[in-house]
Protein backbone atom coordinates (compact mmCIF):
# COMPACT_ATOMS: atom_id res chain seq x y z
CA UNK A 1 0.00 0.00 0.00
CA UNK A 2 1.20 3.51 -0.78
CA UNK A 3 4.12 2.44 -2.98
CA UNK A 4 5.30 4.43 -5.98
CA UNK A 5 5.12 2.72 -9.37
CA UNK A 6 6.76 3.72 -12.65
CA UNK A 7 4.78 2.17 -15.54
CA UNK A 8 6.30 2.07 -19.03
CA UNK A 9 4.18 1.45 -22.11
CA UNK A 10 4.84 1.05 -25.83
CA UNK A 11 2.24 3.39 -27.37
CA UNK A 12 -0.32 6.09 -26.66
CA UNK A 13 -3.20 4.57 -28.63
CA UNK A 14 -6.30 2.95 -27.15
CA UNK A 15 -5.98 -0.55 -28.60
CA UNK A 16 -5.96 -3.68 -26.42
CA UNK A 17 -2.70 -3.45 -24.45
CA UNK A 18 -3.22 0.27 -23.90
CA UNK A 19 -6.74 -0.27 -22.63
CA UNK A 20 -5.44 -2.86 -20.17
CA UNK A 21 -2.76 -0.42 -18.99
CA UNK A 22 -5.44 2.21 -18.35
CA UNK A 23 -7.42 -0.26 -16.22
CA UNK A 24 -4.26 -1.32 -14.39
CA UNK A 25 -3.34 2.25 -13.49
CA UNK A 26 -6.85 2.91 -12.22
CA UNK A 27 -6.77 -0.25 -10.08
CA UNK A 28 -3.47 0.72 -8.46
CA UNK A 29 -4.55 4.29 -7.78
CA UNK A 30 -7.74 3.04 -6.12
CA UNK A 31 -5.55 0.99 -3.78
CA UNK A 32 -3.43 3.99 -2.79
CA UNK A 33 -0.43 3.52 -5.09
CA UNK A 34 1.16 6.59 -6.66
CA UNK A 35 1.53 5.86 -10.36
CA UNK A 36 3.68 7.58 -12.98
CA UNK A 37 3.21 6.47 -16.59
CA UNK A 38 5.89 6.97 -19.23
CA UNK A 39 4.86 7.08 -22.89
CA UNK A 40 6.90 7.84 -25.99
CA UNK A 41 4.38 10.34 -27.35
CA UNK A 42 1.13 12.16 -26.68
CA UNK A 43 -2.09 10.50 -27.76
CA UNK A 44 -5.52 9.26 -26.64
CA UNK A 45 -4.08 7.09 -23.87
CA UNK A 46 -2.19 10.03 -22.35
CA UNK A 47 -5.42 12.04 -22.35
CA UNK A 48 -7.39 9.26 -20.63
CA UNK A 49 -4.69 8.77 -18.01
CA UNK A 50 -4.71 12.45 -17.09
CA UNK A 51 -8.50 12.30 -16.70
CA UNK A 52 -8.06 9.80 -13.85
CA UNK A 53 -5.38 11.93 -12.19
CA UNK A 54 -2.27 10.09 -13.39
CA UNK A 55 1.00 11.95 -13.93
CA UNK A 56 2.14 11.21 -17.50
CA UNK A 57 5.76 11.57 -18.56
CA UNK A 58 6.51 11.90 -22.28
CA UNK A 59 9.90 10.38 -23.02
CA UNK A 60 10.96 8.39 -26.08
CA UNK A 61 11.52 4.85 -24.82
CA UNK A 62 13.20 3.18 -27.78
CA UNK A 63 10.29 0.82 -28.43
CA UNK A 64 11.40 -2.26 -30.36
CA UNK A 65 9.36 -2.77 -33.54
CA UNK A 66 9.99 -4.88 -36.61
CA UNK A 67 10.90 -1.88 -38.75
CA UNK A 68 14.06 -1.54 -36.62
CA UNK A 69 15.25 -5.11 -37.33
CA UNK A 70 18.26 -3.95 -39.34
CA UNK A 71 21.72 -2.60 -38.37
CA UNK A 72 20.73 1.06 -38.74
CA UNK A 73 17.47 0.54 -36.86
CA UNK A 74 19.06 -1.35 -33.98
CA UNK A 75 21.72 1.35 -33.62
CA UNK A 76 18.93 3.92 -33.46
CA UNK A 77 17.13 1.93 -30.74
CA UNK A 78 20.34 1.65 -28.71
CA UNK A 79 20.82 5.43 -28.80
CA UNK A 80 17.24 6.16 -27.75
CA UNK A 81 17.36 3.52 -25.00
CA UNK A 82 20.55 4.98 -23.58
CA UNK A 83 19.03 8.45 -23.38
CA UNK A 84 15.77 7.14 -21.88
CA UNK A 85 17.67 5.21 -19.22
CA UNK A 86 19.59 8.31 -18.11
CA UNK A 87 16.45 10.44 -17.88
CA UNK A 88 14.29 7.82 -16.15
CA UNK A 89 17.00 6.84 -13.68
CA UNK A 90 16.81 10.41 -12.34
CA UNK A 91 13.03 10.10 -12.13
CA UNK A 92 13.33 6.88 -10.13
CA UNK A 93 15.42 8.71 -7.53
CA UNK A 94 13.37 11.93 -7.52
CA UNK A 95 10.00 10.16 -7.24
CA UNK A 96 11.26 7.46 -4.87
CA UNK A 97 10.03 4.68 -7.18
CA UNK A 98 9.55 1.26 -5.56
CA UNK A 99 8.32 -0.81 -8.53
CA UNK A 100 8.98 -0.66 -12.28
CA UNK A 101 6.31 -2.11 -14.54
CA UNK A 102 6.92 -2.77 -18.25
CA UNK A 103 3.82 -3.31 -20.37
CA UNK A 104 4.59 -5.48 -23.46
CA UNK A 105 7.90 -7.02 -24.44
CA UNK A 106 8.56 -4.12 -26.84
CA UNK A 107 9.52 -1.97 -23.81
CA UNK A 108 13.15 -2.80 -23.05
CA UNK A 109 14.32 0.16 -21.00
CA UNK A 110 12.45 -0.99 -17.89
CA UNK A 111 14.56 -4.12 -17.74
CA UNK A 112 17.74 -2.06 -17.96
CA UNK A 113 16.53 0.34 -15.27
CA UNK A 114 15.54 -2.49 -12.93
CA UNK A 115 18.90 -4.21 -13.38
CA UNK A 116 20.88 -1.02 -12.71
CA UNK A 117 18.80 0.22 -9.76
CA UNK A 118 17.82 -3.04 -8.09
CA UNK A 119 14.13 -2.08 -8.12
CA UNK A 120 11.40 -4.68 -8.22
CA UNK A 121 10.36 -5.24 -11.84
CA UNK A 122 7.05 -6.59 -13.17
CA UNK A 123 6.80 -7.46 -16.87
CA UNK A 124 3.35 -7.77 -18.47
CA UNK A 125 3.57 -9.91 -21.61
CA UNK A 126 0.86 -9.64 -24.26
CA UNK A 127 2.91 -11.26 -27.05
CA UNK A 128 3.51 -14.62 -28.62
CA UNK A 129 6.79 -14.37 -30.50
CA UNK A 130 7.13 -17.09 -33.10
CA UNK A 131 9.71 -15.43 -35.31
CA UNK A 132 12.39 -14.31 -35.62
CA UNK A 133 13.80 -17.00 -33.34
CA UNK A 134 16.67 -14.81 -32.12
CA UNK A 135 14.24 -12.17 -30.86
CA UNK A 136 12.24 -14.58 -28.70
CA UNK A 137 15.45 -16.05 -27.28
CA UNK A 138 16.96 -12.62 -26.56
CA UNK A 139 13.82 -11.27 -24.89
CA UNK A 140 13.40 -14.44 -22.86
CA UNK A 141 16.93 -14.10 -21.45
CA UNK A 142 16.41 -10.40 -20.75
CA UNK A 143 13.08 -10.88 -18.99
CA UNK A 144 14.36 -13.84 -16.98
CA UNK A 145 17.38 -11.88 -15.76
CA UNK A 146 15.67 -8.58 -14.94
CA UNK A 147 12.12 -9.37 -13.73
CA UNK A 148 10.72 -10.48 -10.42
CA UNK A 149 7.24 -11.35 -11.68
CA UNK A 150 5.93 -11.79 -15.23
CA UNK A 151 2.23 -11.49 -16.02
CA UNK A 152 1.07 -13.46 -19.07
CA UNK A 153 -2.36 -12.81 -20.55
CA UNK A 154 -3.26 -16.33 -21.70
CA UNK A 155 -2.20 -19.96 -21.52
CA UNK A 156 -0.93 -19.60 -25.08
CA UNK A 157 1.38 -16.78 -23.97
CA UNK A 158 2.44 -18.81 -20.94
CA UNK A 159 3.36 -21.75 -23.16
CA UNK A 160 5.34 -19.48 -25.48
CA UNK A 161 7.58 -18.18 -22.68
CA UNK A 162 7.79 -21.06 -20.18
CA UNK A 163 10.94 -22.55 -21.73
CA UNK A 164 12.69 -19.15 -21.55
CA UNK A 165 11.49 -17.82 -18.19
CA UNK A 166 11.31 -19.68 -14.88
CA UNK A 167 7.75 -20.88 -14.40
CA UNK A 168 7.73 -19.67 -10.78
CA UNK A 169 7.94 -16.11 -12.15
CA UNK A 170 5.03 -16.54 -14.58
CA UNK A 171 1.53 -15.54 -13.48
CA UNK A 172 -1.43 -16.16 -15.78
CA UNK A 173 -3.93 -13.32 -15.39
CA UNK A 174 -6.63 -13.06 -18.02
CA UNK A 175 -7.50 -9.54 -19.11
CA UNK A 176 -10.90 -8.31 -18.00
CA UNK A 177 -12.92 -5.33 -19.15
CA UNK A 178 -15.69 -3.00 -18.07
CA UNK A 179 -18.34 -4.33 -20.43
CA UNK A 180 -20.94 -1.63 -19.74
CA UNK A 181 -20.45 0.23 -23.07
CA UNK A 182 -20.82 -3.02 -25.00
CA UNK A 183 -24.06 -3.89 -23.27
CA UNK A 184 -25.58 -0.52 -24.06
CA UNK A 185 -24.44 0.22 -27.63
CA UNK A 186 -26.80 1.05 -30.49
CA UNK A 187 -26.89 0.39 -34.23
CA UNK A 188 -27.00 3.96 -35.54
CA UNK A 189 -23.59 3.56 -37.13
CA UNK A 190 -25.05 1.53 -40.03
CA UNK A 191 -26.56 4.64 -41.54
CA UNK A 192 -23.21 6.43 -41.30
CA UNK A 193 -21.34 3.75 -43.24
CA UNK A 194 -23.64 2.56 -46.02
CA UNK A 195 -27.26 3.00 -47.09
CA UNK A 196 -29.34 0.75 -44.83
CA UNK A 197 -30.63 -2.31 -46.62
CA UNK A 198 -33.16 -4.70 -45.18
CA UNK A 199 -31.76 -8.10 -44.16
CA UNK A 200 -28.17 -7.09 -44.97
CA UNK A 201 -25.72 -9.11 -42.85
CA UNK A 202 -22.69 -7.19 -41.64
CA UNK A 203 -19.44 -9.08 -41.08
CA UNK A 204 -16.59 -7.09 -39.58
CA UNK A 205 -13.12 -7.07 -38.10
CA UNK A 206 -11.47 -4.46 -35.88
CA UNK A 207 -7.76 -4.25 -35.17
CA UNK A 208 -4.43 -2.67 -36.01
CA UNK A 209 -3.62 -2.95 -39.68
CA UNK A 210 -0.47 -5.06 -39.57
CA UNK A 211 1.33 -7.84 -41.39
CA UNK A 212 -0.17 -10.49 -39.12
CA UNK A 213 -3.60 -9.29 -37.94
CA UNK A 214 -5.15 -10.78 -41.07
CA UNK A 215 -6.74 -7.95 -43.02
CA UNK A 216 -5.54 -9.57 -46.24
CA UNK A 217 -6.95 -12.93 -45.21
CA UNK A 218 -10.23 -11.24 -44.28
CA UNK A 219 -10.43 -9.87 -47.84
CA UNK A 220 -9.77 -13.35 -49.25
CA UNK A 221 -12.74 -14.58 -47.20
CA UNK A 222 -14.84 -11.62 -48.33
CA UNK A 223 -14.15 -12.44 -51.98
CA UNK A 224 -15.22 -16.07 -51.63
CA UNK A 225 -18.31 -15.25 -49.57
CA UNK A 226 -19.38 -12.40 -51.86
CA UNK A 227 -19.49 -14.77 -54.79
CA UNK A 228 -22.00 -16.96 -52.94
CA UNK A 229 -24.07 -14.48 -50.91
CA UNK A 230 -25.51 -11.19 -52.12
CA UNK A 231 -26.86 -10.06 -48.74
CA UNK A 232 -23.57 -9.43 -46.93
CA UNK A 233 -21.37 -6.40 -46.34
CA UNK A 234 -17.88 -6.33 -44.83
CA UNK A 235 -16.41 -3.80 -42.40
CA UNK A 236 -12.73 -3.24 -41.57
CA UNK A 237 -11.79 -0.80 -38.79
CA UNK A 238 -8.36 0.13 -37.43
CA UNK A 239 -5.29 2.09 -38.46
CA UNK A 240 -1.61 1.27 -38.82
CA UNK A 241 1.37 2.02 -36.61
CA UNK A 242 3.16 5.23 -37.64
CA UNK A 243 5.74 4.31 -40.24
CA UNK A 244 3.72 1.37 -41.59
CA UNK A 245 1.11 3.33 -43.49
CA UNK A 246 2.07 1.42 -46.65
CA UNK A 247 0.06 -1.48 -45.23
CA UNK A 248 -3.09 0.63 -45.56
CA UNK A 249 -2.31 1.34 -49.21
CA UNK A 250 -1.67 -2.34 -49.86
CA UNK A 251 -4.95 -3.31 -48.21
CA UNK A 252 -6.94 -0.75 -50.17
CA UNK A 253 -5.26 -1.86 -53.40
CA UNK A 254 -6.27 -5.44 -52.65
CA UNK A 255 -9.87 -4.32 -52.16
CA UNK A 256 -9.76 -2.80 -55.64
CA UNK A 257 -7.96 -5.77 -57.21
CA UNK A 258 -10.52 -8.24 -55.84
CA UNK A 259 -13.39 -6.07 -57.03
CA UNK A 260 -14.74 -5.60 -53.51
CA UNK A 261 -15.20 -1.84 -53.59
CA UNK A 262 -18.98 -2.13 -53.20
CA UNK A 263 -18.85 -4.89 -50.63
CA UNK A 264 -16.16 -3.69 -48.20
CA UNK A 265 -16.11 -0.48 -46.13
CA UNK A 266 -12.80 0.55 -44.57
CA UNK A 267 -13.48 2.88 -41.63
CA UNK A 268 -10.01 3.62 -40.27
CA UNK A 269 -9.59 4.16 -36.54
CA UNK A 270 -12.89 4.34 -34.64
CA UNK A 271 -13.47 5.60 -31.12
CA UNK A 272 -17.09 4.32 -31.16
CA UNK A 273 -16.15 0.63 -31.06
CA UNK A 274 -19.15 -0.32 -28.91
CA UNK A 275 -21.61 1.07 -31.45
CA UNK A 276 -19.66 -0.43 -34.34
CA UNK A 277 -19.77 -3.88 -32.74
CA UNK A 278 -23.48 -3.58 -32.07
CA UNK A 279 -23.90 -2.93 -35.80
CA UNK A 280 -22.31 -6.25 -36.76
CA UNK A 281 -23.98 -9.62 -37.15
CA UNK A 282 -20.73 -11.61 -37.17
CA UNK A 283 -17.30 -10.62 -35.85
CA UNK A 284 -14.16 -12.09 -37.40
CA UNK A 285 -10.57 -11.86 -36.15
CA UNK A 286 -8.52 -13.70 -38.81
CA UNK A 287 -5.00 -13.27 -37.37
CA UNK A 288 -2.51 -15.29 -39.42
CA UNK A 289 -0.11 -15.54 -36.46
CA UNK A 290 -1.13 -16.50 -32.90
CA UNK A 291 -2.85 -13.57 -31.18
CA UNK A 292 -2.15 -13.62 -27.41
CA UNK A 293 -5.54 -12.60 -25.94
CA UNK A 294 -7.29 -10.18 -28.31
CA UNK A 295 -9.24 -7.64 -26.27
CA UNK A 296 -11.55 -6.99 -29.20
CA UNK A 297 -12.81 -10.57 -29.01
CA UNK A 298 -13.95 -9.91 -25.43
CA UNK A 299 -15.66 -6.73 -26.60
CA UNK A 300 -17.44 -8.61 -29.39
CA UNK A 301 -18.52 -11.36 -26.98
CA UNK A 302 -19.90 -8.78 -24.55
CA UNK A 303 -21.80 -7.26 -27.49
CA UNK A 304 -23.54 -10.64 -27.97
CA UNK A 305 -22.05 -11.21 -31.42
CA UNK A 306 -20.81 -14.63 -32.55
CA UNK A 307 -17.02 -14.56 -32.84
CA UNK A 308 -15.06 -16.28 -35.58
CA UNK A 309 -11.32 -16.43 -34.96
CA UNK A 310 -8.37 -18.29 -36.38
CA UNK A 311 -7.61 -21.40 -34.35
CA UNK A 312 -4.40 -20.46 -32.60
CA UNK A 313 -3.21 -18.28 -29.75
CA UNK A 314 -5.44 -16.96 -26.99
CA UNK A 315 -8.56 -17.09 -29.18
CA UNK A 316 -8.73 -20.83 -28.50
CA UNK A 317 -9.20 -20.03 -24.80
CA UNK A 318 -11.78 -17.33 -25.45
CA UNK A 319 -14.04 -18.81 -28.13
CA UNK A 320 -15.86 -22.00 -27.25
CA UNK A 321 -16.10 -23.82 -30.55
CA UNK A 322 -19.67 -24.30 -31.73
CA UNK A 323 -21.10 -22.58 -28.65
CA UNK A 324 -19.92 -18.96 -28.66
CA UNK A 325 -18.45 -18.92 -32.15
CA UNK A 326 -16.17 -20.79 -34.54
CA UNK A 327 -12.45 -21.42 -34.85
CA UNK A 328 -11.28 -21.40 -38.45
CA UNK A 329 -7.98 -22.26 -40.18
CA UNK A 330 -5.56 -19.38 -40.76
CA UNK A 331 -4.29 -20.76 -44.06
CA UNK A 332 -7.32 -22.20 -45.86
CA UNK A 333 -9.74 -19.44 -46.92
CA UNK A 334 -12.12 -21.78 -48.72
CA UNK A 335 -12.61 -24.00 -45.68
CA UNK A 336 -12.91 -20.95 -43.44
CA UNK A 337 -15.48 -19.35 -45.74
CA UNK A 338 -17.55 -22.52 -45.67
CA UNK A 339 -17.65 -22.35 -41.87
CA UNK A 340 -18.67 -18.68 -41.93
CA UNK A 341 -21.37 -19.51 -44.46
CA UNK A 342 -23.09 -21.68 -41.86
CA UNK A 343 -23.57 -18.62 -39.66
CA UNK A 344 -24.68 -16.44 -42.55
CA UNK A 345 -27.44 -18.94 -43.31
CA UNK A 346 -28.60 -19.47 -39.70
CA UNK A 347 -29.70 -16.32 -37.82
CA UNK A 348 -30.96 -18.34 -34.84
CA UNK A 349 -27.51 -19.89 -34.42
CA UNK A 350 -25.93 -16.44 -34.57
CA UNK A 351 -28.23 -15.22 -31.81
CA UNK A 352 -27.61 -18.23 -29.57
CA UNK A 353 -23.84 -18.03 -30.00
CA UNK A 354 -23.84 -14.31 -29.30
CA UNK A 355 -25.73 -14.70 -26.04
CA UNK A 356 -23.52 -17.60 -24.95
CA UNK A 357 -20.45 -15.50 -25.73
CA UNK A 358 -21.70 -12.61 -23.61
CA UNK A 359 -22.23 -14.96 -20.67
CA UNK A 360 -18.75 -16.45 -21.09
CA UNK A 361 -17.07 -13.03 -21.25
CA UNK A 362 -18.84 -11.85 -18.09
CA UNK A 363 -17.96 -15.01 -16.16
CA UNK A 364 -14.41 -15.83 -17.31
CA UNK A 365 -12.94 -12.45 -18.26
CA UNK A 366 -14.46 -10.02 -15.77
CA UNK A 367 -12.88 -6.74 -14.78
CA UNK A 368 -13.29 -7.67 -11.12
CA UNK A 369 -11.31 -10.90 -11.49
CA UNK A 370 -8.55 -9.12 -13.38
CA UNK A 371 -8.38 -6.36 -10.77
CA UNK A 372 -8.24 -8.77 -7.83
CA UNK A 373 -5.40 -10.86 -9.30
CA UNK A 374 -3.46 -7.85 -10.60
CA UNK A 375 -3.46 -6.05 -7.26
CA UNK A 376 -2.61 -9.26 -5.37
CA UNK A 377 0.56 -9.62 -7.45
CA UNK A 378 1.72 -6.15 -6.39
CA UNK A 379 0.94 -6.72 -2.74
CA UNK A 380 2.58 -10.16 -2.53
CA UNK A 381 6.29 -9.38 -2.80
Amino acid sequence: MGKNVLMLHSSSDLYGASRILLYSVDFLQQEGYKVYVVLSEEGPLAEELRKIGTEVIIQRLGILRRKYFNPKGLFNRAQVLWKAKKVLKRWIVEKNIDIIYSNTSAVLVGAWLAYSTGKRHIFHLHEIIVSPFWLGKFLGMLIQKTSDQVIVVSQAVYDNWKDKIEEKKLHLIYNGLDYTPFLEGNKSIREQVAPPEKDKIWIGMIGRVSHWKGQGYFLDLAKILSEKYSNIHFIIAGDAFPGTEHLLSEMQEKIRTLGLGERVSYLGFRSDVADLLQSLDIFVLPSILPDPLPTVILEAMASAIPVIATAHGGACEMVKEGETGLLIPWNDPQKAANQIGMLIENPSVRTAMGLAGRKRAMEMFSKESFQRKFIALYENN
